[in-house]
Order: C-alpha cells, then sequence, then structure tokens
C-alpha cells in the first residue's frame, strides 16, 4: 500500500526571532511523502529560516517538530542529514581550501578508518583511496561527472561548487530534501541535475521543499505551494489553484505597481565611452575581446554559464589579470588610464557586484555598518582624516532606508539577513559612495519579485542620471527587458549584438549562445 500521503515533516506553532525581528511567528508547515512543496514569499519571510530548524542549522525559540511521527530536535546539519533530512543552503557551503572529497565527507571522514570496531565503525589512518572513489561516484550519482573528485575546491567555479554540495546531500539518500534557491547559482545543465533529483526524490516518495523567486520555475515543478509573508504562512496552493497575479498578491500584500521591467524601447545612450576592454584575452574565458561601454548605458551581457561572461566582469573591475590586452576607464585623462585593481576601479568610481555576493562581495561576519561604510569611507571623513560614529552612522542609516534593508540594527550581522536583504546591502554599499559605472553579475540572484521591480526601476533611474550599468546575467529575460544593447558570448568571444526593440525576443538570441 502506497504511503503517498503519509507525513514525513510536521512543524507546529514554531516561532523564531533576531533581536526584536520576528523571522517566525507561530508558524504549522507539513511535508507529504511524495511531494515537491514549494516555498514562496518576499525576502526576509521566513521561508529559509523553517527550512533550515527543521534541518537543524538552528534552533526555533519555541514550537514543536515531527519527523515520520517522531519528535524531532535536530542537534546539527550533519547530524540531521544522517537521519534523512538533507538541505541545499543558498549560499556557499563548501571550504575552497581543501578537496572536493575532502567537503564532501567534512565531519565524516572516520568511516573510512583503516581499521574496524566490533561495532562496525571505522578508526586510524583515513583510507583516501575509498573516500576520493565513494566521493567520484555520487558526484557521478547526480550527472556532475566532468568534476574530479580530487580537485581543490577553489578551483571550481561557483556552479560547480553548488553542484558539490549537491552530491553531499544526495549520497546519503535523504528522506527529504530543502532546496533553498540553489538553481539561480546553476546553468541549465546544472538546473538539469536539481530537477531530475526532484524528480526521483518524488517517484521513489522521498519529498523536496523548493525554495524559489523564479515563478515558472516553482509552478513547473511542485505539486503544492505555500506563501509566507513577515513570517506568517499566508495562504497554500494546489496545483490546480495556481494563479499567478493571486500568488504575487499572496507574496507582497498588494498588486505590483508600474512596469516591471523598463516602460520604454528607446535604447538611446551617451557618445562618451566610460569603459573599453581592449585585445583581451585569457585563456579561453576571453579571446581577442573588444568591448566600449558608454554613459548612461545599461549594458546587457549573456550567454551560457561557462561562457566568459563573469569572468568579463573580473577583469572590467580589475580584479583578474589578463594574459594580453588592456581595460581603460575614461574619466580624469583624455587617452584613458589602465584599470590596474579593484582599489583603483573604486577611485574611479568604479563598484562590481558578484554574483557570489556572500565569498567576493559582503564580509558575512561582520554587520551591515561595516559593509556599507567601507566603500565610501573617504565620504565620511572629515577632511580625509577623521571618521566620526556619529557621520558613520548617518551615512549608513541613509543607505539602509534607501535600499530599506530589512533589519533590527545597522549593527547586525550581515550572516544573520535574507539572500535578498544581504543584496540590498551591497548594492548600499556602491550607490552609497556615487558609483558612476556599476558591473552587476546575476544582480537579481535570490530576490523576490517584489524587490527585482524596485532594481529594475532603480536602474533605470541610474542611467537616466548618466551613470552607466554593466548588466550580466544568465535570465534572458531580464537582459531583454532593461538592456539598451545586449552582447552575447560564447567561449569567450562576442557572438553577436542587438539594439533595445520591442521585437527581441530569446529565440532571436538563444542560437548565438549554443
Amino acid at each position: 500500500m502506497s504511503n503517498t500521503h503519509e507525513i514525513v515533516m510536521e512543524c507546529k506553532q514554531i516561532t523564531k526571532t533576531f533581536g526584536p525581528v520576528v523571522a517566525l511567528d507561530h508558524v504549522d508547515l507539513i511535508v507529504k511523502r511524495g511531494e515537491v512543496r514549494g516555498l514562496i514569499g518576499e525576502n526576509g519571510s521566513g521561508k529559509s529560516t523553517i527550512t533550515s530548524i527543521f534541518s537543524g542549522m538552528q534552533p526555533a525559540d519555541s514550537g514543536e517538530m515531527f519527523y515520520k511521527g517522531n519528535p524531532w530536535n535536530p542537534s546539527s546539519m550533519e547530524w540531521a542529514g544522517t537521519q534523512g533530512v538533507g538541505m541545499i543552503v543558498q549560499e556557499t557551503g563548501t571550504v575552497p581550501e581543501i578537496t572536493v572529497a575532502e567537503n564532501m565527507f567534512l565531519c565524516a571522514a572516520d568511516k573510512f578508518g583503516c581499521f574496524k570496531r566490533k561495532d562496525g565503525s571505522r578508526w586510524g589512518f583515513v583510507n583516501g583511496r575509498a573516500m576520493y572513489q565513494a566521493a567520484q561516484n555520487a558526484l557521478n550519482e547526480i550527472g556532475a561527472e566532468h568534476i574530479s573528485a580530487s580537485a581543490m575546491t577553489y578551483t571550481l567555479d561557483m556552479q560547480d561548487r553548488k553542484l558539490v554540495e549537491v552530491a553531499k546531500v544526495w549520497m546519503q539518500n535523504p528522506e527529504i530534501i530543502v532546496v533553498d534557491e540553489t538553481t539561480t547559482a546553476l546553468s541549465q545543465k546544472g538546473r538539469d541535475i536539481i530537477y531530475d533529483l526532484m524528480d526521483r526524490m518524488r517517484k521513489s516518495n522521498r519529498s523536496v521543499v523548493f525554495i524559489s523567486h523564479d515563478m515558472d520555475e516553482i509552478k513547473e515543478r511542485c505539486d503544492t505551494l505555500t506563501v509566507l509573508r513577515d513570517g506568517h504562512i499566508i495562504r497554500t496552493f494546489e496545483k490546480e489553484e495556481y494563479d499567478d497575479d493571486a500568488i504575487r498578491t499572496s507574496m507582497i500584500g498588494r498588486e505590483l505597481q508600474g512596469d516591471y521591467y523598463r516602460g520604454d524601447y528607446d535604447g538611446s545612450y551617451g557618445e562618451k565611452v566610460v569603459l573599453e576592454i581592449r585585445g583581451g584575452n585569457l585563456s579561453n574565458q576571453l579571446v581577442d575581446f573588444n568591448l566600449q561601454i558608454h554613459e548612461g548605458e545599461i549594458l546587457g551581457i549573456g550567454g551560457l554559464s561557462h561562457c566568459g561572461m563573469h569572468t568579463l566582469g573580473k577583469v572590467l573591475y580589475g580584479d583578474v589579470k589578463m594574459s594580453s590586452g588592456e581595460v581603460l576607464v575614461y574619466c580624469e585623462k583624455e587617452g584613458g588610464e589602465p584599470v590596474v585593481n579593484p582599489a583603483f576601479a573604486m577611485k574611479r568610481k568604479i563598484g562590481y557586484v558578484a554574483k557570489d555576493r556572500d565569498v567576493e562581495s559582503l564580509n558575512t561576519q561582520t554587520t551591515i555598518r561595516d559593509n556599507i561604510s567601507i566603500a565610501g569611507l573617504d565620504k565620511i571623513a572629515i577632511h580625509n582624516f577623521l571618521i566620526t560614529n556619529r557621520r558613520e552612522k548617518a551615512y549608513v542609516e541613509n543607505q539602509r532606508e534607501t535600499m530599506q534593508v530589512k533589519c533590527y540594527s545597522i549593527d547586525q550581522e550581515v550572516s544573520q539577513l535574507s539572500g535578498g536583504n544581504k543584496q540590498k546591502v551591497v548594492f548600499g554599499k556602491w550607490i552609497g559612495c556615487d558609483s558612476q559605472i556599476l558591473i552587476l553579475d546575476c544582480p537579481t540572484r535570490g530576490i523576490d519579485i517584489g524587490v527585482k521591480q524596485a532594481m529594475y526601476q532603480m536602474m533605470y533611474r541610474m542611467k537616466q542620471e548618466g551613470r552607466t550599468i554593466i548588466m550580466i546575467s544568465e535570465e534572458m529575460s531580464e537582459l531583454i527587458g532593461m538592456s539598451d544593447r545586449l552582447v552575447i558570448m560564447k567561449d569567450g568571444r562576442k557572438t553577436a549584438e542587438f539594439a533595445r526593440s520591442q521585437e527581441l525576443n530569446d529565440s532571436m538570441v538563444i542560437g548565438y549562445m549554443i
């Protein structure tokens, strides 16, 4: 007899606060066997908080949980994983300075001890060959055989690091998996791997909790959809009840007003070139690459994940050195100045929002205040010398209010914020110091539709003020919806360029990417 409708995880009256902020307010949630349950809501609504509690990442303040009918109070994520509850976190969950296999068996290397005790446990030196083979088998099992278990983790890009985390959870044969905004960090191949695993979980009568801001993705993949807002469950939609307007209204408590992207098709921009790359070469990431970027332009750069566009963003910011070629910024000198490093780029009013925000754009172990003020010290300092607490606080509070960061204090640690609020802090850092050129790599990754709309509108206002936006994205809809000019890359080369047009669509572009 099928157990498809059996409850595998039940949360009752779960409450969680961070200082004065109520993240969860007496939340009830159930997950059934054979179900893919979607969780959707604005950033800070409580989605990641409720799943992190039943996955063992953090405790609840009050309430109770039951797993397979028994009381559930996990002491850690590692322990929960051994019991069949796994979570693929939104941000990076690997240690860079060790191998892929060592990451996958972190806290569990004793499985490969050279000597065996009477109870079956193992001890002694680790059998490295066995550990690496087990890790490789797990990678192959999910379809990530292109990743070597012996590779140093820091040599992998963000997508492959995320697939390592997926394989680590999968090899524990979980009864329930939480997929928290994972697909936003992946190319289509990576997403297909996740979708395949979700289907395999459903077909084997196991469960998935899927958190995503992509409305089309979550409607297609989920059997039921639960909406959270401000720490409360607002409504659960069954598959036959899915309706975009009803879901959006439940999420934000109102209908979206105004244009989602830009409301015009005027793709004009200034004649002045403000940033340029000439003859850029870097292994297979950039090949004889030339590009001029103009004042008051929103330049979109798109392609598949490994086309070189993410590297291009780092090169334009001076964070990655090319083997040949140069990047020039035209601000103070007639012939332009070479962008030699990020410190020089900052002095010339260039800001960079990285795709991997927790590693490259933020120091998550420090406060909102520190993260925002660090780029604006010359604006805060009196006579370029004295920084007072009052001036720094006023500067940061202004950016917090402008970006509407949900927090209880600017002295709250960034690690406690939702993904979307972290991104607001990054934007606040660069907008506060009056950046004139913003390089945005996947700027709306992990951000809800309401905040996305606000950020799109902010980018358009910056364009109208004469600032320059370089938007690197794997989301074709936002590239077409926002760009004055769209450049497509493949294998480190520019393969096509499109002007803003009402007629431009995905099918006209996709052929130049693959």
